[in-house]
């Protein structure tokens, strides 16, 4: 690959990681994607927030609970994403433009394939998928209301992610921002709009959802059409280059495969919760919404350190990656604890904000004690895993998240359950999992040769 192409000009809307300080390149990178999850979250929060204050338990059990369902669904394709982010920063810092532009034009195209596909998967089957889940009886009709409707704009929330994915491999964290400040704000009009003011049904804020996530759609496509750019898309062009295709499924894959076992995993977990009843399902999704805050900052770094590493690797800049890499897992590690030491003391208010059901926050507050002084191995065991797969080394973190997040996982529950019925001992399940993937993160961090992911590909 010729690492000498010219590189386009700071008009172009991307940013050459490749020269200047990286810590501050990081960090001005990481900010705008870290308030972008945070809209992000509070864009999946609202639904529950609005649901649980102007609706009843069924309803917020139904909202509460979609989260590993849709990630389940999802995680697949958001993984080939991954790869392809991957592959478009290894390009870009290498200077190579013709490849940049075939790999956007190969994802937009996967992506159109993966929406529908998912559309039509996740409006059929969903009462199968919630009865596999053991979803209380009581609660299904809404839940199955809330997911067809959410599954509908399946293709919008394809086409975002990967139209951030694509912005982001470039250096560009903050038109994602704007867009998804944007589509949050329209999204919680609209949730107070359907269920506040009109008094509809679990369904509306579904649809709100749906409505918000088109809206950013469009304002990304706006952008990533905008003629004489590296990232271009032209609508004749969109199209599978079979060389760029397998590239991107070869970085890939391993991601999406993760992603899914992990998903399926959290889906087995989310079925022996809803075995214990509503309040414990609400009391779980409350505490999923709030965890997801906490991984905010992890998130933030992780995009950050694989977008670096990609780039500085494809320009041969070993040194330099890992001095990206070293910050960018501290950092996350740090935040992550600081956030989780918050979670632990406020947790009764926090859940509460959700469901004011006594037995609900009693549950939620127990999760919440058991899990949050544990979110730096969390976040440790995910800095180390974006390390691995900006630098091309996505096999290694599909083997550790399927071995220990998913098949120990659901091993020790299977065990625990079959000796005692107590709730908390499924609690335990995450951070024992996240304990056992950083040992061995860390060992490999430490005694393998990353930087030459690439080199040996």
């Amino acid at each position: 690959m010729n690492l000498h192409k010219t590189k386009p000009s700071p008009a172009s809307h991307t940013v050459d990681m490749t020269v200047g300080n990286p810590y501050s390149l990081m960090i001005g990178f990481a900010f705008p994607i870290l308030l972008s999850q945070i809209f992000q979250q509070l864009y999946n929060t609202a639904d529950a927030l609005i649901v649980g204050n102007f609706l009843d338990t069924n309803a917020l059990a139904a909202v509460t609970s979609s989260g590993t369902l849709i990630f389940l669904l999802i995680s697949f394709f958001m993984g080939i994403a991954m790869g392809a982010g991957v592959v478009i920063s290894r390009y870009f810092g290498a200077g190579d433009m013709e490849q940049v532009s075939k790999a956007i034009h190969t994802i937009m195209a996967f992506g159109l394939a993966s929406g529908i596909l998912l559309t039509v998967v996740g409006v059929f089957f969903t009462p199968t998928f919630l009865q596999w889940m053991q979803t209380d009886p009581e609660v299904m009709p809404d839940a199955v209301e809330y997911f067809r409707f959410y599954f509908l704009g399946s293709l919008a929330l394809v086409l975002y992610n990967l139209c951030r994915s694509i912005m982001n491999a470039l250096g560009d964290s903050r038109r994602p921002l704007y867009y998804l400040i944007f589509s949050s704000v329209l999204n919680v009009a609209l949730d107070l709009l359907f269920i506040a003011v009109w008094k509809k049904g679990v369904w509306a804020a579904a649809l709100a959802t749906v409505i918000s996530q088109a809206a950013s759609v469009v304002l990304c496509m706006i952008h990533l059409l905008q003629k004489g750019n590296v990232f271009t898309v032209e609508l004749s062009k969109i199209r599978f280059h079979r060389d760029m295709l397998l590239e991107i499924i070869h970085y890939g894959l391993p991601s999406g495969i993760q992603n899914s076992m992990i998903g399926l995993a959290n889906v087995i977990v989310q079925s022996q919760i809803n075995s214990f009843g509503k309040p414990a399902m609400a009391a779980y999704g409350a505490h999923a919404k709030i965890e997801g805050f906490a991984f905010l900052p992890i998130t933030s770094f992780n995009m950050a350190s694989t977008t670096f590493i990609s780039q500085n690797l494809g320009a041969g800049q070993h040194d330099r990656a890992k001095k990206g890499s070293r910050f960018a897992i501290l950092a996350a590690v740090l935040l992550a604890e600081a956030i989780g030491v918050f979670c632990f003391i406020f947790s009764p208010t926090l859940i509460g904000f959700f469901d004011q059901t006594p037995l609900v926050i009693e549950l939620g507050v127990k999760q919440a004690r058991t899990a949050a002084l544990f979110y730096c191995l969390l976040a440790f065991s995910h800095s180390v895993a974006a390390v691995c797969r900006g630098a091309g080394k996505a096999f290694v973190p599909m083997l550790v998240m399927m071995s220990i997040w998913g098949g120990v996982r659901v091993c020790y529950i299977a065990a625990v359950m079959h000796f005692t019925n107590d709730i908390g001992f499924i609690y335990w399940a995450y951070p024992l999992t996240w304990g056992i993937s950083s040992v061995i993160y860390l060992i490999y961090y430490l005694c393998s040769d990353w930087v030459h992911g690439f080199d040996k590909a």
